[in-house]
């Protein structure tokens, strides 16, 4: 089992990078300094780790910064003797991808090479930095109604995010094979839980719903995607990160896939049952909207390698975590009124710049 002292989380102040981290304090023997290094872009939140900055001073650190800044990548990497990179930063969002493609480009390719020039530099200097990708499923492309991404599938990118994150995979993989650095890399499906930028789609429709507005869903919402509770996912990364196969990739799935229409029925009906209101009064909203462009079918992941090699396995049902998640929003609604009113962005510039 791999041993860290200092983990850089690359996008610790989104909303998988903040889990992880809590994960990575709370949930596993990491005994380590922890360094969050992110550029506060609209979806970066450091009042997301606030209770985590003041738990855990002398071994939680922010770096704010960007990975596209080779400089300053390279001094934190240095200054810090950072000995494994966890990657989430990306611009992350389809639609954001479909209007302005540029910036998916510029983060999710050039900023991953910038990392992976700094890694390969310090090995050059006797330094080993393990390197850990977090890629999605989305690179695969679209399933039909039966089958299955594995690792093998091949690649078949279809929006100009899932392009660029399937562009920055075959980098990682080049420079495991060029330079035999050790890099490895994990696919996951649709994240959900605590502390999600509320564009995504499951925080959008309970706080839609409970503010009484419309639930837009795609086309006739027939659309499939399989659904991972972000505490899993994290589960999922430290296991690859202390016992994965250095050069190999892993997908990291839910095995619990739903149509979109479904969850947010279920939403719903989530919904009604914790707040006593009729589940009719939340089910009118709902609106079907125009289709995405280029809208995937479906996804769905199979994670039998990850589970035969490293034993993992998810702990959270759907129901279990899909409650939780309800509960959660409910429960916090100034973080979520911070965010959508933009008042989070006037405390990073009090606090960052």
């Amino acid at each position: 089992m791999r041993q860290f002292k200092n983990i850089m989380v690359t996008g610790g102040a989104g909303f998988i990078g903040v889990n992880f981290i809590r994960y990575l304090l709370n949930k596993t023997p990491f005994k380590g300094n922890i360094y969050n290094y992110d550029a506060l872009t609209y979806a970066g939140n450091p009042l997301s780790l606030q209770d985590i900055a003041a738990g855990y001073k002398g071994r939680y650190h922010f770096c704010k910064g960007d990975i596209c800044d080779e400089k300053f990548v390279k001094k934190t990497i240095a200054k810090n003797n950072i000995d494994c990179i966890v990657h989430f930063a990306a611009e992350s969002h389809v639609d954001r991808s479909i209007h302005g493609p540029a910036a998916f480009i510029k983060t999710n390719v050039n900023g991953t090479f910038i990392l992976l020039e700094a890694v390969r530099e310090a090995a050059e200097k006797g330094r080993k930095i393990l390197f850990h990708h977090v890629s999605t499923d989305e690179v695969f492309g679209s399933l039909g109604s039966s089958g299955f991404f594995y690792e093998d599938t091949a690649y078949d990118p279809r929006s100009p995010y899932a392009a660029s994150k399937a562009a920055s995979d075959h980098i990682v993989r080049s420079y495991h094979h060029t330079y035999n650095l050790p890099l490895t890399i994990s696919n996951c499906s649709n994240n959900y839980g605590p502390y999600q930028f509320p564009e995504k789609l499951i925080p959008l429709m309970i706080i839609n719903a409970l503010e009484g507005k419309e639930l837009p869903v795609y086309g006739a919402g027939k659309n499939i995607r399989d659904w991972l509770h972000v505490n899993d996912h994290s589960a999922a990364v430290w296991q690859i990160i202390t016992r994965g196969r250095t050069g190999t990739s892993y997908n990291i799935g839910g095995e619990n896939e739903w149509q979109n229409i479904e969850l947010v029925k279920l939403l719903c009906k989530t919904l009604a049952a914790r707040t006593g209101e009729a589940e009719k009064k939340y089910t009118s909203l709902i609106k079907f909207v125009k289709d995405r462009k280029g809208h995937d079918f479906r996804y769905a992941i199979n994670c039998d390698k990850i589970k035969n090699e490293l034993g993992w396995q998810q702990e959270y049902t759907f129901a279990r975590g899909l409650e939780q998640t309800v509960a959660w929003y409910m429960d916090n609604r100034e973080w979520t009124d911070t965010v959508r009113t933009g008042a989070y962005r006037e405390w990073i510039k009090k606090n960052y710049q």
